[in-house]
């Protein structure tokens, strides 16, 4: 088994980054690297994305394309978020975002993924020689670019309808699967454009 941990100080209030993380999508939309990419389709949304929430994550690991589906099993407002594997190729794959307040506009957010490769021998040789290093740097980066995004644009919101959400994830994809925040910020432009035409 491996753990890989990372925290990160953010410069906002612990409700933010926490509202942030509540949809993995977005976090997803952080971890683009040279050697890592994820997406997250969300699949059956409980209310407020908590406990019983699934999605599915689609990863690229140096050109090893994984995909396994997670249910939320841990959803404490403004304290920590997990989801493990309820199905897909490893023995065991668990994510844990713990958020923890360092003042009124300061959150350390540490994320720790536990895995277990599913290659046997083959596996754990995968593991030490990319795997761990592909995640840890995918993790790295996701963390710095999401304290960058909130650093710089403030408080996210959300908690929109799935309807809403719906729609949003389909723009995205006309959009050539954009990030959701660029996405978003696309429609609002061309809707302030129509309110100052009207």
């Amino acid at each position: 088994m491996t753990l890989v941990t990372k925290s990160i100080d953010i410069k906002t209030p612990v409700e933010n980054v926490f509202t942030y993380f509540a949809r993995p999508e977005h976090v997803s939309d952080q971890i683009k690297t040279d050697a890592v990419g994820m997406t997250v389709v969300p699949m059956d949304i409980k209310e407020g994305m908590g406990v019983g929430t699934t999605f599915r994550i689609i990863g690229d690991f140096s050109g090893k394309r994984l995909e396994w589906d997670c249910e939320t099993t841990e959803f404490v407002r403004n304290e920590k978020i997990t989801a493990k594997q309820i199905e897909g190729p490893f023995k065991k794959w668990q994510i844990t975002n713990e958020f923890k307040s360092l003042g009124n506009n300061l959150t350390r957010v540490t994320m720790s993924v536990d895995y277990e490769m599913p290659f046997g021998p083959l596996g754990a040789i995968m593991d030490k020689a990319k795997f761990a290093k592909s995640a840890e740097r995918g993790m790295e980066t996701a963390l710095y670019n999401v304290r960058g995004l909130l650093e710089g644009n403030g408080s996210i919101p959300v908690y929109i309808t799935l309807e809403a959400y719906q729609k949003l994830l389909a723009e995205k994809k006309k959009m050539n699967d954009v990030p959701v925040s660029t996405a978003l910020t696309a429609i609002i432009e061309k809707y302030n454009e129509i309110e100052a035409k009207a």
